[in-house]
């Protein structure tokens, strides 16, 4: 903020009326230092001069008041405190008792502004201030009675790594920094790879184009290229370390009869760099590869067990960290990755999805379709479980993993249990039994219950039919010869 000339004059003569403290934080307590001569803090040039000895370091600053850390615990609450640019409770108390009216010195512009605002206490953060707390420092055993430097030096070191230990919060082993890194490379050398392996198809499919329909796998078509070169040296080359026997002999006969065009040396050498390009990647693809997977084990191992490598670190490196994964409900896991579906569907008034990134997970793969929005959701619950649990828990194995995966895929098989059921038109798995079998609905009385027999009577046999008895031909002409007269 830009001051006017008048400004600068009377905001400088109502600092020089004001009583000055430094406030200086040391590994023991709070020290409160009274400026004795504040003119001399208009030379900020010269300031270090006047601390050269003790003797000439009292005539500028006094010692006004001294807290003391009653503990360890307490110095560190209070110095991760101040890392943050906030006031302790002890630091307020300390202030309020000894700051009235003076205006106090800080080191950090942030903790002064706090000051301010909850204790109104006017704080000044300046060149000068800055100048005169390197000065304290370097006399600090001499301005301070009683706190030698044979005191400082062990609490310095005790409260540093305190700190340092209080901040890391977790084994060093545990960096998702690396597994972030790490996938976000697997996946571009998997695109790379892919864009190189169909260069290859497509510049070597000139020559030999039988070859792509026989050799499906990229990395068996480069190294099957690399090692022919022309397709005329096919019949002379032994194929085994590379190809299976049966694949060997149909490109064998695939060559001698091939439709594709002659090319030069100079393209097969290009073509066969190329090929070497495709196989270093591939190598350096696996290694990558194994190494996510050891780190993945040593960070997350409940997580892999029940998800696996990839899933699981693509869902550290979609939500940031581990412990920004820790943070999130089960249902923001399960779509985590599918937020621009989410937000049309939400925008659309459609149906939302049911999965994100986890819907590569195995155990999806294995339900069928109507099975894994289900599936997909209990899931979800059990993972974020098993990422709270590896992100805060001491334990380094992934005996929880596994035993949720268990239940998971007994839960799998209990869901395609019902399924069957209900197609086979009962919702309990079981056939459905008529109403007039009445005693097989009694469990086990119809074992020992009658067998029914057949009822002859109910069939319909086609056949002659059979000859008439006398008093049967008597009343039919008595009915033919009742007819006439009737009519």
């Amino acid at each position: 903020m830009a001051y006017t000339q008048e400004e600068r004059e009377e905001r400088y003569w109502c600092c020089r009326e004001k009583k000055m403290l430094v406030l200086f934080e040391t590994p023991a307590g709070f020290a409160l230092f009274k400026v004795l001569d504040q003119g001399k803090l208009d030379q900020v040039e010269d300031l270090w001069k006047e601390f050269s000895t003790s003797d000439s370091a009292r005539k500028i600053v006094k010692l006004k008041a001294f807290t003391k850390f009653e503990n360890t615990a307490e110095a560190l609450s209070t110095a991760t405190l101040l890392i943050d640019s906030k006031p302790s409770k002890g630091l307020r108390k300390f202030l309020k008792a000894h700051c009235d009216g003076e205006q106090l010195g800080v080191a950090d512009s942030k903790l002064g502004n706090a000051i301010k605002e909850k204790l109104q206490i006017d704080c000044v953060h300046d060149k000068s201030v800055m100048e005169l707390m390197r000065g304290v420092r370097s006399q600090l055993s001499e301005l301070i009675s009683g706190l030698g430097v044979q005191d400082l030096a062990p609490m310095s070191l005790g409260l540093s790594h305190s700190l340092s230990r209080y901040k890391l919060k977790f084994s060093p082993d545990k960096v998702d920094t690396m597994i972030i890194q790490a996938i976000g490379l697997l996946d571009d050398l998997d695109k790379e790879l892919n864009t190189y392996a169909m260069r290859v198809r497509e510049w070597y499919g000139w020559h030999f184009p039988e070859l792509a329909k026989i050799v499906s796998d990229n990395i068996l078509y480069a190294k099957a290229v690399k090692l022919m070169g022309n397709r005329t040296n096919a019949a002379d080359l032994d194929f085994s370390e590379v190809l299976p026997e049966e694949i060997e002999t149909e490109l064998k006969e695939a060559a001698v009869i091939s439709m594709g065009t002659e090319v030069s040396e100079l393209d097969l050498m290009n073509i066969k760099e190329l090929c070497d390009q495709v196989l270093s990647l591939s190598e350096y693809r696996a290694q990558l590869y194994d190494y996510l997977k050891s780190r993945m084990n040593t960070i997350a191992p409940n997580l892999t067990a029940l998800v696996g490598e990839l899933v699981g670190a693509r869902l550290i490196a979609h939500g940031g960290s581990l412990l920004n994964l820790a943070k999130q409900p089960g249902s923001t896991i399960q779509i985590l990755g599918a937020e621009k579906a989410l937000f049309r569907a939400l925008k659309t008034k459609h149906a939302t999805p049911k999965y994100g990134l986890i819907y590569h997970a195995s155990l999806i793969g294995q339900a069928a379709a109507k099975l894994k929005g289900k599936i997909s959701r209990t899931l979800a619950a059990k993972s974020v479980l098993a990422i709270r649990c590896d992100a805060l828990g001491d334990g380094q194995d992934n005996s929880m993993g596994l035993e949720n995966r268990a239940k998971l895929e007994v839960w799998l098989r209990i869901l395609e249990g019902k399924e069957l059921g209900r197609s086979a038109g009962s919702t309990k798995g079981k056939a459905k039994i008529p109403e007039y079998h009445k005693d097989r609905k009694n469990g086990t009385g119809a074992l020992v219950t009658p067998a029914q027999t057949y009822n002859s009577s109910a069939d319909a046999v086609l056949g002659t039919p059979a000859p008439l008895e006398d008093s049967d031909v008597k009343k039919r002409k008595q009915v033919e010869t009742e007819e006439p007269a009737a009519e």
